[in-house]
């Protein structure tokens, strides 16, 4: 994203001016289609949906046709003596049952074709264990099936009602696809029950009041009060449950809603649905949208029409931006003549009169830009050879007056010899820190200004300070600033063993990339820090009291010379000891 937009930035300001005006182009030539289409769309779909709202009535009207013919079936059974008789008396010898039986089914068929319910398979279950089919054609299974179904007993808790059930597949012995009704016969005096009737009728019944209502992308389907859809233009789906559109039904019954729109099968939908309630099912609407809106809308067309648009839109305005940005395209590829580092190349006066204004308005930046310039690098020249110099008269004092004070205790004390060495010792430090002009100097001379230096506070405090060297051969020509690691050396000389009185102190030169790492540790009584990460110690502590000077300015030497990325970092433990860590760039040339 980030290359993109370098890149934009790059680009001239016709280029610029030209993308801004194609992009608002694009975006109001689409946002105007696409808010033209979702308003198509929304009165599509409104409309859509108040004229299916209006066909499902009409289903629901022909299926609930279809229970009162079923309820019209259950009266006249009810009514029927020869009916009650078959169910209830038991047998009693061969002739008395042909008889029975033959009353039965002139009585079933008579109920049958005076209704006209032709299309429709009943049977009957007696408490007596009789039962009798008719139009057997309509569902494969005997009446012990329909024993075990579910809706039997529920009939028996419900004598009241007639119920409605799916019957397929997923019953033992089953055939087509259907719906059963099943209702208790009872005694209308004793209440108790002698028989159950069930009417068994196809799918495709149901189907036939509502597939003339139904096409690609517009489907109908009716749901018992689990989710199972019981009947459906999409065979497919037929004894399938789905809990999507359960859920649908119940919340646009539950709040009244018109309709609802949600996702089925990563489709986007709208669902239709009413109350059943006479079956218990809801009847139900699924429309696609995309398919539903594609039959209406020929996108394609649009598209091209947007994409036409767009072009025309494009060409006009790159051919009147061209023309009105050639005078300063012009006045641009001349200025862009001005090297970064030529300050001296100056512009033209001609032209137009906006470019002659933006040629002298330049010429005089030149001229001012010069006189600034050259006065900022000698003043920024005169600056750091100060600071510099300041911070060097700074160390160098606090140096010789403790070597000094060393050598004056020696003489005080009769150590001729210790003295003389002493002084030689101080020469030789002498000879290469003042007298070198240089800034700096390789490691291996700020070793041996080093061992100068220890030799010395060695001689005055004895041996029990150590001091071992670990310096890399690869960093010896390394270049570091002079008096770098003595004031260090120095502070654990006099400050780091107060309490143990004897210990080691460690030197470790190595380089790390293009860095130069030099470390000063030793083991003594360590100090108090304000923070671990803190590049100066505590100034509370004593040991920073008597030589905050000397770390401070080495610091700051540091800075002035490399940059902030460089410098001094100091982490201590209390009774454990201290570690100075110095971060220098590599140079092995001054």
């Amino acid at each position: 994203m980030r290359v993109w937009l370098r890149r934009i930035s790059d680009q001239s300001l016709f280029s610029k001016l030209f993308l801004v005006m194609v992009l608002s182009i694009i975006t109001v030539t689409v946002a105007t289609s696409w808010v033209t289409v979702q308003m198509s769309e929304e009165l599509f779909v409104k409309t859509f949906s108040i004229t299916n709202s209006k066909i499902i009535e009409q289903i629901k009207s022909g299926l609930e046709s279809i229970h009162y013919s079923n309820v019209n079936i259950i009266i006249n059974t009810a009514q029927s003596g020869a009916i009650k008789r078959f169910l209830t008396e038991r047998d009693v010898d061969s002739e008395t049952n042909s008889v029975v039986t033959f009353d039965m089914s002139e009585q079933m068929k008579r109920i049958q074709s005076g209704i006209g319910a032709k299309s429709i398979g009943m049977i009957i279950s007696g408490i007596n264990g009789k039962n009798y089919t008719r139009y057997n054609t309509y569902w494969s299974g005997t009446s012990a099936d329909l024993e075990r179904n579910p809706i039997t007993q529920e009939s028996r808790n419900q004598p009241g009602r007639l119920l409605y059930s799916y019957l397929g597949e997923g019953t033992p012995g089953s055939g087509d696809q259907g719906v059963v009704a099943a209702k208790t016969m009872t005694d209308p005096v004793s209440k108790e029950w002698y028989g159950t009737l069930y009417i068994i009728m196809k799918e495709s019944v149901l189907r036939s009041f509502y597939a003339s209502f139904t096409s690609d992308g517009n489907d109908v389907m009716i749901l018992d009060r689990q989710g199972l859809i019981v009947s459906s233009n999409r065979a497919e789906l037929i004894g399938t449950t789905s809990k999507e559109l359960l859920d649908s039904a119940q919340k646009i019954r539950q709040n009244g809603l018109a309709k609802d729109e949600m996702k089925m099968a990563d489709k986007d939908v709208i669902v239709l649905a009413d109350d059943l309630a006479l079956y218990d099912f809801y009847i139900m609407n699924v429309i696609d949208k995309k398919v539903t809106l594609g039959q209406m809308l020929n996108r394609k067309s649009i598209f091209f029409l947007v994409a036409g648009i767009v072009a025309i839109a494009v060409l006009v305005v790159y051919v009147i931006t061209r023309r009105l940005m050639l005078s300063l395209r012009r006045l641009v590829k001349q200025m862009s003549t001005v090297t970064k580092t030529n300050f001296n190349n100056y512009m033209a006066v001609t032209g137009t009169y906006e470019t002659r204004e933006l040629s002298r308005s330049f010429n005089f930046m030149l001229d001012e830009l010069n006189d600034y310039i050259s006065q900022l690098v000698d003043t920024q020249k005169e600056q750091r050879k100060a600071e510099l110099a300041a911070l060097q008269q700074q160390i160098n004092p606090h140096f010789l007056y403790n070597t000094l004070a060393s050598v004056n205790i020696l003489v005080q004390r009769g150590s001729q010899e210790s003295a003389t060495q002493t002084i030689h010792a101080l020469i030789s430090l002498l000879q290469n820190t003042i007298s070198n002009v240089n800034e700096t100097i390789p490691v291996v001379q700020e070793l041996v200004n080093l061992k100068h230096y220890v030799f010395i506070n060695q001689i005055r405090y004895g041996q029990g300070i150590k001091v071992d060297y670990f310096v890399s051969p690869d960093c010896m020509p390394a270049q570091v600033p002079k008096l770098m690691l003595q004031p260090f050396i120095e502070n654990a000389f006099f400050h780091a063993f107060n309490k143990k009185g004897t210990g080691y102190i460690y030197v470790i030169i190595t380089k790390e990339k293009d860095t130069l790492l030099c470390e000063v540790v030793d083991n003594g009584d360590g100090m108090e820090l304000t923070n671990v990460a803190d590049e100066i110690p505590n100034p509370t502590s004593a040991r920073q009291l008597f030589t905050g000077i000397g770390i401070r300015n080495v610091n700051d030497r540091l800075v002035l010379l490399y940059g902030e990325q460089y410098g001094v970092t100091i982490t201590s433990t209390l009774g454990q000891g201290t570690k100075i860590s110095i971060c220098l760039p590599w140079r092995t040339e001054q």
